[in-house]
């Protein structure tokens, strides 16, 4: 039974979530505020993390990024509806999803389940396979990856839009199907999440050796990994 933190001061909204969560299957658990919130998802006993943007005691964008320090634990983030700089912000500190208040609970639902089905699927990968091309080298078991010698932290969401790029290097994947690997949902219009998934890669792998970009977008279609060596398992 997979264990969910939800991180919220709204005390209705907990209550009414652990329920309808415990009905589908879940173990919840509710706080209220940025400290024991942080103390609970930084204690490994939960698989998700439900994170609400506005918490006492410092905000959920501030929690997060404590939080990503240490732990790569999924985290879902709950924003106001309409604020798309909340959406992209949290995105870019490490949030793997986002779900605009108010919603549908069987979507927050879905949204768990998605992130759950991806990490289930990346620890069933086999042995300790590797991906490497050129200077990037992914380990699926461990999901881990180093660029150029150095260890590079990925969220679970980064992780597997890197997987898709890298096992596809040269080839372009739609923004559609690295939405899919990486949230395992839909593309829906005006979602920016894709882009800030992949700028924040940018910005951790840097450049190849040489200067030249190594995620190189494809205007109105999507991206590919630019790397001219072939990727070996």
């Amino acid at each position: 039974m997979s264990r969910v933190l939800i991180v919220d001061d709204d005390r209705g909204l907990v209550s009414l979530l652990q329920r309808f969560l415990q009905n589908e299957g879940f173990q919840v658990y509710g706080v209220f505020d940025h400290r024991t919130g942080l103390d609970a998802a930084l204690s490994g006993e939960y698989d998700v993390v439900i994170l609400d943007v506005m918490l006492p005691g410092g905000s959920g964008f501030e929690l997060l990024k404590s939080l990503r320090t240490q732990s790569r634990v999924p985290v879902i983030l709950l924003t106001a509806r309409g604020e798309a700089v909340d959406r992209i912000l949290g995105l870019e500190i490490g949030a793997d999803d986002y779900v605009p208040k108010p919603f549908d609970p069987r979507e927050l639902v879905a949204r768990i389940r998605a992130v759950l089905r991806r990490s289930l699927e990346s620890h069933s990968e086999g042995g300790d396979e590797s991906l490497t091309v050129g200077d990037l080298s992914l380990a699926l078991l461990s999901r881990t990856a180093v660029c150029s010698g150095i260890a590079v932290e990925l969220t679970g969401a980064e992780f597997n839009m890197l997987e898709i790029l890298v096992r596809r290097a040269g080839m372009v994947v739609t923004r559609e199907e690295l939405a899919q690997a990486a949230l395992g949902r839909p593309l829906s219009a005006f979602d920016r999440s894709v882009d800030v998934h992949v700028s924040r890669l940018r910005k951790k792998l840097g450049c190849v050796p040489g200067g030249e970009d190594r995620i190189r977008p494809v205007r109105g279609i999507g991206y590919f990994y630019a790397v001219a060596a072939k990727v070996t398992l």
